[in-house]
């Protein structure tokens, strides 16, 4: 599978990210349902496969799942993403030192600040962003930026010095996002012109657009300020499907 660079961040990441978080909130999610070594013998598989970037969150509590898997995998060899909600800097610290311990690592390539809500997150989160810099700096953390659930937090992103990347809600029907595509996708050319680095969730819709997932993956993998998409999946054969969507796209654009 190709692989990307994510903005500016000299993180270099496959075009599917393995998602770990469908229907995921307050510790659980579809995919860690499916069972500690289960779904860590899923994400080896995908890793087999071509699929070097995961997507993890606190919420989702896919930690211990991508430890494991972690046990088989050698660890400079993925990018893992975790998120935090944490509001304070002391919450912070704490989630980055648990994190560490839960995935067993000495770094997260990524840490995104999680479903900010209001366009003054920037203020209202400083010392969450304080926290997330320092450790930048420490090389605990190679990147930092936010997932947003709010149009105005989202355009916030847009203009904000300090995210390195953000992971966006787009897809060609308007599901499950912070506004129409219309509107969404201008905010992340934004981006891409800021040299912030964008992966794309929600692309099948948290599943409404399964029926037509080729067409789905396809509009968001067609949009140039996109640098991957990350998906939920929860066997060998959506794993299968995903990156056979994607193999079909990229070798369309490819010259005869």
């Amino acid at each position: 599978m190709d692989t990307v660079q994510l903005g500016t961040t000299g993180i270099h990441v496959s075009r599917l990210c393995f998602g770990t978080g469908t229907h995921g909130w307050n510790g659980r999610s579809d995919q860690t349902d499916v069972g500690l070594q289960e779904f860590a013998d899923l994400l080896i598989y995908g890793f087999e496969q071509g699929i070097t970037f995961w997507d993890s969150a606190d919420q989702y509590g896919s930690h211990p799942h991508i430890a494991q898997a972690l046990q088989t995998i050698d660890r400079s060899q993925v990018v893992i993403t975790s998120k935090t909600c944490a509001s304070t800097a002391k919450e912070a610290e704490q989630d980055i030192d648990r994190y560490l311990r839960e995935m067993k690592t000495d770094y997260i390539d990524i840490v995104l600040m999680h479903c900010l809500t209001s366009s003054d997150w920037p203020t209202a989160q400083a010392g969450v962003m304080e926290v997330l810099e320092k450790k930048k700096e420490q090389g605990i953390i190679r990147a930092h930026g936010v997932s947003c659930h709010d149009f105005g937090a989202f355009q916030q992103a847009a203009i904000t010095n300090w995210v390195d990347v953000v992971l966006a809600r787009i897809n060609y029907a308007g599901k499950n996002m912070d506004g129409p595509p219309e509107k969404i996708i201008p905010i992340i050319e934004q981006m891409d012109a800021n040299d912030i680095g964008v992966y794309g969730m929600k692309v099948v819709a948290c599943g409404n657009l399964g029926h037509d997932a080729q067409n789905a993956i396809h509009f968001v993998l067609d949009l140039p300020a996109i640098d991957a998409i990350t998906i939920g999946m929860k066997n060998q054969q959506e794993i299968d499907d995903n990156i056979g969507y994607i193999e079909a796209h990229d070798t369309a654009l490819q010259p005869v």
